[in-house]
């Protein structure tokens, strides 16, 4: 192929190697440059082009693309039209993606001109999913080196499609005394989410005291009813290859097959089976929906890929998952305390909207603004620092808070939603915090005393990682959140706070009957602001 720049004389035929926008000219890069073409671009007093002209031997870019893609269309792969010198590949079905890295370096070494990106081997794809695409770089490429190139994908292809397939599964879950029914509602209904997302059926779930006998027993049972997959979640985690789950699968006539993965979260995955059929003891992150070591082999076996222990050894290369909130020990452990050190966050940027008219925070209850109520209760327990979030006049509240030792931030972003100035309000917090306790600033009556009972009940190292105050049953605010949790409240957007996380997490939440109904009063419309100051 010849290539560079020329003269309009001599680029009748050729492919333009670059875009041209002049006027009366919006020409795009590839086209072939016809008499017309050439007239009008001398009319815009453009004299020289650069252009790429196919020599003998040479294959134009897309019929190139184009026999590539399909020879690589093989069962449950798809194959789109040529385009710009690209086919892009597609799933036909919801799966795993296989590939043959050493093969698709191979063909990517034949020329530098062709060239075939696929995604990570063993990712999940759903129908439609773009898995690979081939592009040849320059206009044309040398027929030989696309016949090489043909040759290579003749027999086993470098990437298939593996299929999911319609399973039953059955859950069994332990329980300690103690145990929470709510943590054990959430792991199967959490199961279940994710069975269903591979296509199939959870067909029973059923629960035994955390005993080799009992869940042994349990198994037997799975085991007469029949299933592809059973699933063991243990009241505590496997700590060895002796402990409670299994023993009973041993017991009940299983075998251990591998016991512990290279996948965080994930780490303590046991890989067992009965009958022949794969059995799963699960780690403790399968009461999170996020995804984890177990849904790497969950995937596999779905797809009708045998899961052995040598295949569990080699996931450590990207097995280091993205940090879950309801890990029960973070990965990078703080420095023992004697106490939580948690900080109070006021969030103080709103416009007031519902008052009608003026900043409910500036509107005086006995003599004081509103929101120095607030922060006055919140110095006077043992929260620390306290952060404050203005935004709407925010210089007039700043002036409300005067001579109180609180940091004031300002949300520029505050009429974005109240979202905003949570995220402020975190990023401000130093890192030595161990929970955050958000405060709205419309809630006079909050006490010291009631803080400082949030406070004492915060203990993420035993399940008490989110504290909610609660009146008569019903919950209140402010809500005390983890530090394992800011990730995952500064994802918020819109005008919502973090309260949708406590039915997300459930299993590490913890309620405050207060009695209180401080708790539950917000000041937010003329008719309560009234109320209130006449009860004051």
């Amino acid at each position: 192929m010849k290539f560079g720049a020329v003269p309009l004389a001599e680029a009748g035929g050729a492919i333009l190697a670059h875009g041209i926008r002049a006027p009366g000219v919006d020409f795009r890069k590839g086209r072939r440059l016809s008499a017309e073409d050439l007239e009008a671009l001398a009319r815009a007093g453009i004299e020289r082009v650069t252009v790429a002209r196919l020599e003998p031997g040479d294959l134009h870019e897309d019929e190139a693309a184009a026999r590539l893609g399909a020879a690589l269309a093989r069962a449950g792969i798809r194959a789109a039209p040529a385009a710009t010198g690209r086919v892009n590949l597609h799933a036909e079905a919801d799966g795993l993606f296989l590939v043959d890295a050493e093969a698709v370096h191979r063909f990517n070494g034949v020329d530098e001109g062709i060239t075939l990106a696929t995604l990570p081997p063993f990712s999940r794809v759903a129908r439609r999913d773009m898995v690979a695409t081939v592009k040849i770089i320059p206009f044309a490429v040398p027929e030989r080196a696309l016949a090489s190139c043909l040759a290579l994908l003749e027999g086993r292809p470098p990437f298939s499609l593996a299929p999911f397939r319609p399973f039953g599964a059955r859950l069994v879950q332990t329980r300690l005394p103690g145990t929470p029914d709510k943590l054990l509602a959430k792991t199967a209904r959490v199961t279940r989410e994710r069975v269903e997302r591979l296509g199939g059926a959870l067909l029973s779930e059923n629960r035994c005291s955390h005993e080799p006998e009992a869940l042994a027993a349990a198994i037997a049972a799975a085991r007469s009813q029949g299933f592809d997959l059973l699933l063991l979640a243990g009241a505590s985690a496997i700590t060895d290859r002796r402990d409670v789950v299994p023993a009973a699968i041993e017991a009940a006539g299983g075998r251990i097959r591998h016991f512990g993965m290279p996948v965080d979260p994930g780490n303590l995955l046991l890989l067992a089976e009965l009958d022949g059929r794969p059995v799963l003891g699960l780690p403790g992150c399968c009461r999170s929906p996020r995804r984890n070591g177990l849904d790497w082999v969950l995937e596999r076996l779905v797809a009708g890929i045998a899961v052995t222990p040598e295949d569990i050894v080699r996931m450590g290369v990207g097995g280091l998952l993205a940090e879950i909130p309801d890990r029960p020990q973070p990965r990078e452990a703080r420095p023992p305390a004697a106490e939580p050190r948690v900080a109070a966050l006021v969030l103080a940027a709103g416009r007031s909207r519902r008052m009608g008219g003026p900043n409910k925070l500036l509107l005086e209850i006995g003599g004081k603004p509103m929101v120095r109520h607030v922060v006055e209760a919140l110095l006077a327990s043992r929260a620390r620092p306290v952060v404050v979030v203005t935004g709407h006049e925010g210089d007039r509240v700043a002036a409300a808070l005067a001579h109180l030792p609180v940091e004031i931030v300002t949300n520029p972003r505050h009429a974005e939603g109240l979202s905003t100035s949570l995220r402020a309000g975190l990023d401000a917090l130093p890192e030595e915090v161990d929970g955050v306790l958000v405060c709205l600033a419309d809630m006079p009556r909050i006490t010291a005393p009631l803080i400082d009972r949030l406070i004492a009940t915060f203990d993420p190292a035993r399940g008490r990682a989110i504290v909610v105050p609660t009146c008569g049953g019903k919950r209140g605010n402010p809500v005390l959140f983890g530090r394992a949790f800011f990730a995952s409240m500064r994802e918020i957007a819109g005008d919502v706070g973090a309260r949708h996380l406590l039915g997300s997490f459930a299993d590490q939440l913890v309620e405050v009957e207060t009695g209180d109904p401080a708790v539950l009063l917000d000041l937010d419309t003329p008719e309560s602001f009234r109320a209130e100051t006449e009860r004051a």
